[in-house]
């Protein structure tokens, strides 16, 4: 594989539910960039615009490898979103679907992507099992491959997701890594969610992991095993199978859409 210090850069812009994603085809090319150059990418005023970017790479026994990067330029831990469409991704790039796995910072998942029309795909992602957390009636702590903050709010729609999450973000008695916060509110048996993302450092439309840790946060508090959950954009899904405080064989399912292709030329 050739290694390239890129002074300009092929990509594909993708989002799942609103959290958009710079994706590289690294199958022929290694990659290498600084994290400067990374937030100049996902700058929406300077840049391209995301959420974050993510790497294409070969994989010797699984369809390929996902590598993550934060909007803030530094490797991220597993983004949920970022993995359905990094299928969608790959379907596109004509990778050829041998053994439905791929591998992540966080382990190995499971994937089915289905292409609906020219832009628009089904993804599904298998999940971490969840055996440890923290609840009690209106919070939860749970690692779902990104840790995650839960909490009940009321008012959603007008909630300060900005500086409430930011506060819960940086609170070292939470966790001394920090955390991604998740408000969630229920309405006529509806799950609502809005995510305030650790390196983002604000709010996204929607966060996989987030989603998964809001429907484990349900079914703690309401029950449940196969939970919609509206993001700001769309519904997204979880299904799972629980075994008293364990969560396994969790898949998340959720629209992924091709936005569109383009050539991006760094300044000497």
């Amino acid at each position: 594989m050739e290694n390239i210090d890129y002074k300009y850069l092929t990509f594909s812009k993708f989002h799942g539910a609103g959290n958009d994603f710079i994706m590289v085809n690294c199958f022929k090319k290694h990659f290498l960039m600084t994290e400067s150059q990374i937030c100049l990418l996902c700058d929406r005023r300077t840049g391209i615009g995301a959420d974050g970017l993510i790497l294409l790479l070969p994989s010797s026994e699984h369809d390929f490898k996902m590598t993550y990067y934060n909007s803030d330029g530094r490797e991220g831990s597993f983004c949920g979103n970022g993995g359905r469409c990094i299928t969608a991704f790959a379907n596109n790039c004509g990778i050829q679907c041998h053994t439905h796995t791929f591998e992540a910072v966080d382990g190995i998942h499971h994937y089915n992507v289905k292409k609906m029309s020219e832009k628009e795909f089904m993804a599904s992602i298998s999940m971490k099992d969840v055996d440890s957390y923290k609840s009690n009636d209106n919070t939860l702590i749970v690692d779902t491959g990104s840790p995650h903050y839960v909490t009940m709010v009321h008012d959603l729609k007008n909630f300060d997701v900005f500086n409430e999450g930011a506060k819960i973000r940086y609170d070292k008695n939470i966790s001394t890594d920090g955390v991604n916060v998740d408000f969630m509110e229920v309405i006529d048996n509806k799950y609502n969610i809005r995510t305030y993302e650790r390196g983002v450092e604000n709010e996204t439309l929607a966060c996989g992991t987030g989603t998964t840790a809001a429907a484990i946060a349900a079914s703690l508090w309401f029950g449940g095993n196969d939970i919609d959950i509206n993001t700001v954009l769309c519904k997204l899904n979880v299904k799972f199978k629980r075994e008293g405080d364990k969560f396994k064989d969790i898949v998340l399912t959720g629209p992924a859409t091709f936005v569109f292709d383009g050539f991006y030329i760094f300044a000497n």
